[in-house]
């Protein structure tokens, strides 16, 4: 099959090519000093930072799901790029770790040069913030899976942690206070649900204003995940175990670090619902309880601390404008959440 007979199935090499081109830009700028190998190679590299004495590798690959269709419609693809390199930071940050280098991947249909690129640009943007190398990906052009326009964005992220300073868990005990730290919107789950309330129930496009909250639609659902990076960086040694608050909410986040016979009672009372979650339960028809599963209703970290280690760590977030509360604690009992 020629380049001509490949664009008409529906693959432009050419514009691919453009692309990348631009692309290699974006990647060349995240490069550090543990960056090894060259821009556009095979495989990406990097070295392991000097002075960990046990260094542990920690992994982990996601999505940005459904969010992709808010940026489609709305024509910007740059924050979806930025979300998951937070969203994926935020993952190994629970475990203690630094990210030291990242690959996104791009499966699509159709998509411009620009559009390619400001995806790229924008997963550049969040690895520069973060001190981390882009160390490749790929971008796929897949008209036989993808409807016209449709993208998806993944990332995979590698970080680094000294072994004895791994956090698992199971350092967190009864009598530990729960610190909640504020979201910026939903972050990157519960799209689904989010959507089809705004744009199906409501019928709402992307630039319509809603007075409750005091912004667009598009403007609301596509503000950036949080890195919660900058808060905790500094306090990793005064706390005893992180949970990031994703798909399965507050309960099924928060349950994933608790160690046997300790349960988390999370005082509701302690932090208002952002506008946003208290409009989508109330024009959804939404109960408490599937928003608290499906949302991360305001609070996208929750962190567990010794009593001692309170206002320190809450100075940290404090430092760098990140609103904070006692949430809750930690007691002895049946390993679960309880809201009260």
């Amino acid at each position: 099959m020629t380049e001509r007979q490949y664009a008409a199935a529906g693959v432009d090499l050419s514009a691919l090519d453009a692309a990348k081109r631009r692309i290699a830009g974006a990647v060349e700028a995240t490069r550090t000093p543990l960056s090894r190998g060259l821009v556009g190679a095979f495989g990406g590299m990097v070295r392991l930072p000097e002075g960990i004495r046990r260094p542990v590798l920690v992994m982990s690959t996601d999505s940005v799901g459904t969010k992709v269709l808010v940026a489609r419609m709305a024509g910007v693809y740059d924050g979806v790029g930025e979300d998951i390199v937070n969203h994926s930071v935020n993952d190994i940050l629970v475990h203690g770790a630094r990210g030291i280098a990242f690959q996104d991947y791009i499966g699509s249909n159709g998509l411009t040069e620009g559009q390619l690129a400001d995806l790229v640009v924008g997963v550049a943007r969040g690895c520069q913030r973060h001190g981390m190398a882009l160390t490749g990906g790929e971008t796929a052009s897949l008209p036989d899976i993808y409807a016209p326009g449709d993208y998806d964005l993944a990332g995979t992220i590698v970080g680094v942690v000294e072994e004895d300073l791994a956090l698992h868990g199971a350092a967190i005990r009864p009598g530990d206070v729960l610190i909640g730290y504020q979201s910026s919107g939903l972050h990157t789950n519960g799209y689904t649900l989010a959507r089809k309330i705004c744009f199906d129930r409501l019928k709402l496009a992307v630039d319509s204003t809603v007075s409750d909250l005091g912004t667009t639609v598009g403007e609301a659902l596509l503000a950036v995940h949080r890195s919660y990076f900058t808060a905790l960086d500094g306090v990793l040694d005064q706390v005893h175990g992180i949970a990031h608050i994703t798909g399965g909410g507050i309960e099924g986040n928060l349950v994933r670090v608790l160690p046997p016979e300790v349960e988390a009672v999370i005082d509701t009372g302690s932090w208002r619902w952002p506008p946003l979650f208290t409009f989508l339960m109330s024009a959804g028809q939404v109960s408490v309880e599937e928003m608290r599963q499906v949302f991360n209703v305001g609070m996208g970290l929750v962190v567990a601390a010794p009593p001692g280690a309170v206002d320190r760590v809450r100075q940290a977030a404090a430092a760098v404008n990140i609103d904070t509360w006692i949430a809750g604690e930690l007691r002895a009992g049946t390993r679960g959440v309880r809201f009260i």
